[in-house]
């Protein structure tokens, strides 16, 4: 049975938030369910290879890999002085 929810969100973020359901043929409220979804789901099972990634989190990934332990304020200063010489 579905039941009404009110929710009050940022107004860009609203907006680009239908956009993105409109181009996937999807209401909002079923995008915003089936994320609700994954993340009770993530909860009971904590195998994240159950839980779907949308294309969008996907295209986000750099494949990068960070250590833990980085000293990124040391990292970002090197940076600079690179840059800069």
């Amino acid at each position: 049975m579905d039941t009404k929810l009110t929710l009050k969100l940022d107004k860009f973020v609203i907006e680009q938030a239908k956009e993105y359901a409109s181009s996937q043929k999807r209401s909002l409220s079923r995008i915003i369910e089936s994320y609700l979804k994954s993340l009770i789901n993530r909860n009971e099972n904590e195998n994240e290879s159950d839980i779907e990634i949308s294309p969008f989190v996907k295209s986000m990934s750099t494949g990068v890999k960070i250590p833990t332990d980085i000293d990124y304020k040391s990292e970002f200063l090197n940076h600079l002085i690179e840059k800069h010489k």
